[in-house]
């Protein structure tokens, strides 16, 4: 009996066999969906740059093109999209632990 099998057994919450075949199926691609926003939102928190300036913090940086354009920049596209995963995975757990009350699935 593999890991997984032991683990839908325990959260499983329906006695019949296509009940617990569709919860099955739901809860797995759930664990999925969750896992792969996760690696995203690794991926992408990884390739984005660190916010200290180094030793323009001494002096003062006057404003720049780049300072000008920055919501337009790949650094902020990079932002946008670990907050879109992140509100993903969020959701996704959400309705993953929302789908384990037993009165959902009749039991």
């Amino acid at each position: 009996m593999s890991i997984l099998t032991q683990l839908f057994n325990l959260l499983a919450p329906v006695s019949s066999d296509a009940m617990y075949y569709t919860y099955r199926a739901v809860s797995l691609s759930l664990i999925i969906a969750m896992g792969v926003a996760a690696l995203a939102s690794i991926v992408l928190v990884m390739l984005q740059p660190g916010n200290s300036q180094g030793i323009d913090a001494l002096g003062g940086s006057s404003e720049t093109f780049y300072g000008k354009n920055k919501g337009r920049s790949s650094e902020s596209k990079l932002r946008m999209w670990t907050l879109i995963c992140l509100g993903v995975l969020a959701v996704l757990a959400v309705v993953f632990f929302i789908l384990q009350i037993d009165a959902i699935w009749g039991a």
